[in-house]
């Protein structure tokens, strides 16, 4: 009962302030300090969300009609009722919180969005279990979420929804993400979708759990994890609640072209197995991959006459330069690798840095 007057309280005021007040906006990056979130592929979960959140932030905070408040701005645990605690302190109008998804298959890839609500779909459910699974790691759990068992679907199912109208924000929202995601990005759509999560039920505002992929499937962890992608992510994000706040408070904040950049991803050399049969009785199957690791190629990024000294600061910050003295100068060279492919990220790294003519060559 207390909690629906706080509710009813919130939206009332909302109704009658909405035009003469900062839109309220609480960015939450998931797990953090102890809690790690997934690990997988080289990649942790609570390190990307707050990646993600903080660029979100970035963006938003240029617009003098925001009032961003973030659960945690560094590597830190927070509670999951400390989280919601924060919102509903703050009276906020909306409450993201961002986070990667992880399965014991490595086939499953896509983005999605939930809302609060019940599901009868089990891979939902498990992602349910997991996001709510933090609760275990706090102090007094029992006694803070009184018996609340996030791997119980009778206690997960007695979650309720309270107030209709924020159920149907939540979901235009997600449904803005979501098409963000798919029509912008040209991720896989995993759609929005309803879930019983304790940080969405206690929240009283409209409010969303971001799913940006899975870290278990190789090929899209490493979209997630580079630089290019958070920055994706972030652009789309942030555009989806400045479409949000718009509609909600009917006002007419300029909008903008997300800039999308695509991710350097060098793939892995997969090994090249040879069988040898010397003798027609035995096979033995080699990595050639592992055969010879000696680095055969690097970048070169200039030529001089003049003999440079190997720091950073004459090499516009790229480390890792050698040089080769030649007959009338001297070629300057940035990282090396054991195949041309594994030299096309320095590449591209040396062109950011203002070396446009950089190229690959053999290392003789």
């Amino acid at each position: 009962m207390k909690k629906f007057l706080v509710i009813v309280t919130i939206v009332l005021s909302f109704l009658s302030t909405a035009q003469d007040r900062k839109f309220k906006l609480v960015l939450d990056a998931g797990h953090g300090g102890k809690d790690p979130g997934a690990q997988k592929n080289g990649c942790i979960e609570k390190e990307i969300a707050l990646d993600v959140v903080l660029q979100v932030g970035q963006i938003l905070e240029k617009y003098p009609d925001f009032n961003i408040k973030y659960t945690r701005k560094t590597d830190v645990f927070i509670p999951l009722k400390d989280r919601a605690k924060m919102a509903n302190d703050f009276e906020a109008n909306l409450f993201v919180s961002v986070h990667c998804n992880s399965s014991t298959s490595p086939n499953p890839s896509g983005s999605m969005t939930l809302v609060m609500g019940l599901s009868r779909s089990n891979m939902n459910f498990e992602i349910a279990k997991t996001e709510n699974a933090v609760i275990f790691q706090e102090d007094n759990y029992k006694k803070d979420y009184k018996g609340f068992d996030p791997n119980n679907p009778s206690t997960q199912i007695g979650l309720k929804i309270l107030q209709e109208e924020t159920l149907l924000q939540s979901i235009a929202f997600a449904s803005e993400v979501q098409n963000q995601f798919k029509n912008t990005l040209q991720r896989k759509d995993l759609g929005m979708h309803q879930q019983p999560l304790w940080v969405l039920d206690a929240t009283v505002m409209p409010g969303v759990l971001i799913e940006l992929g899975f870290l278990s499937n190789a090929k899209e962890s490493k979209y997630i994890n580079s630089k290019e992608g958070r920055h994706n992510f972030a652009q789309v994000i942030a555009l989806a609640i400045l479409k949000y706040k718009n509609q909600l408070f009917e006002t007419d904040t300029p909008l903008f072209e997300p800039k999308i950049v695509t991710p350097i991803i060098v793939e892995e050399p997969k090994p090249e197995l040879v069988t040898i049969k010397d003798d027609p009785n035995y096979n033995l199957v080699v990595d050639t991959t592992k055969v010879n690791t000696e680095k055969k190629f690097k970048v070169q990024i200039s030529y001089s006459t003049k003999k440079l000294e190997l720091i950073p600061s004459n090499f516009r910050g790229l480390s890792n330069i050698t040089v080769t003295e030649e007959a009338n100068g001297y070629k300057y060279y940035y990282g090396a690798g054991s195949t041309k492919e594994a030299c096309k990220k320095l590449v591209a790294e040396a062109k950011a840095k203002g070396y446009t003519s950089a190229f690959i060559v053999e290392d003789k």
